[in-house]
Formats: C-alpha cells, structure tokens, sequence
C-alpha cells in the first residue's frame, strides 16, 4: 500500500493535548491503556534498533513506560511542534543508555574489544530514526486501531482518498457510491483519527 503520510497530516491539520492531559490523571486507567497500546508496538521497535536482546525487550518497555507515568505531569505542551515526541524520545533514549551502561560493566556480557565496540551508542543514529519514523508507526498503528469502527465502504473511501491520494470521484466510482458519501467517510475517519491522535502527532 502506498503510504502518503504527508497528505494525510495536512488532511488532518489540527490536533490537541486531550489525551497527554488526560494520562496525566492518574485515576485515568483508560487513557493510560490507550496510551500503552498506540505506544507498545514503537517502542519495541526502537528497542529493537538499539540491539536490546528479546529477554531484555519487556523490562526495558516496562522501565521506559514506569519513567513516562511519574513525569508526565511534568511534561507541558508549550504548542511548538514536535514538542512531545521529543519528550518521549528523551525518555525512551535515556533509558537505553542506562542499559546499555550497565552492560558494559557486566563482564558475562563484555568478553573482548570486539563486544565493547557492539555496544557502543548509536546516537544520533537512533535519534534520527525516531524523528524520521515516529509519526508514521504511531499513525499506522491508530488506524489499525480505529478501522474496526467503520464499515468497509466507509474505510475503502477514506484509504482511497487520503493513503492512496485518489480524487473523490474515482473513490466514489470504485465503490458505488456517491461524492458526497465518499467526502463524508473521508470526513468521518478523519475526525476520528485526529481525536485519537491528539498531543501525539505534533506535525499535523
């Protein structure tokens, strides 16, 4: 599937802080679920690009999440772009670095001169990793995570229109039905995305 992230961030044009606000309510169990969820298959992935080994992989995502909901509260959205998935890059990266550290100075882990220039860091490699992918992971995952909630007609004419960078005619055409359906699906899984999306794609 060709992927148009671009269009789709100036198809959505506005977001909030609704949900940072609301994880940082510690009552909040569903926000911070939710949270968990649209971030757990990300990280991971980070994780991975920093060599954490699969036994390491849960603890590490554990550590990094544990750090994001005792500071959270500290975290303010000041408006600027990027602003939060900096924040988090901070904290994931931190962490990694920690672990990192204490495997240098394991000796079951570090045999010889080959093994410390393994794990030496990565940066900025992983820091350009983050801000070249982290909207695109997050994205795909909030609408693997929202398609369920329309019918397929409705998410073929927003796929169409907004992934596939299709005119509402052809949509229409393809699917049988009217412009204004497909405007209307598009419009839909729109507003629902950007709610889901809110504070955590900053570029849009």
């Amino acid at each position: 599937m060709v992927f148009h992230l671009a269009e789709f961030f100036e198809a959505m044009q506005h977001t909030s802080v609704s949900l940072l606000e609301r994880i940082r309510k510690e009552t909040d169990a569903d926000a911070w679920e939710r949270f968990v969820v649209i971030y757990t298959p990300w990280i991971n992935w980070v994780l991975r690009h920093g060599s954490v080994s699969a036994n390491d992989m849960d603890d590490l995502r554990q550590d990094v999440m544990a750090v994001v909901f005792r500071e959270i509260a500290r975290f303010q959205h000041n408006g600027q772009t990027v602003a939060f998935r900096r924040w988090l890059r901070n904290v994931v990266l931190n962490r990694l670095r920690s672990h990192w550290r204490k495997r240098r100075h394991s000796e079951q882990h570090v045999e010889s001169t080959d093994d410390l220039q393994a794990l030496a860091d990565p940066f900025p490699a992983l820091e350009d990793l983050w801000e070249r992918e982290h909207d695109r992971h997050v994205t795909e995952t909030l609408m693997r995570l929202v398609e369920p909630a329309f019918t397929r007609s409705t998410w073929l004419a927003f796929r169409g229109q907004v992934l596939l960078g299709l005119r509402a005619e052809e949509v229409a055409t393809e699917l049988g039905i009217t412009v204004n359906a497909a405007l209307l699906a598009k419009s839909r899984v729109l507003r629902r995305l950007r709610d889901e999306a809110a504070g955590l794609l900053d570029e849009i």
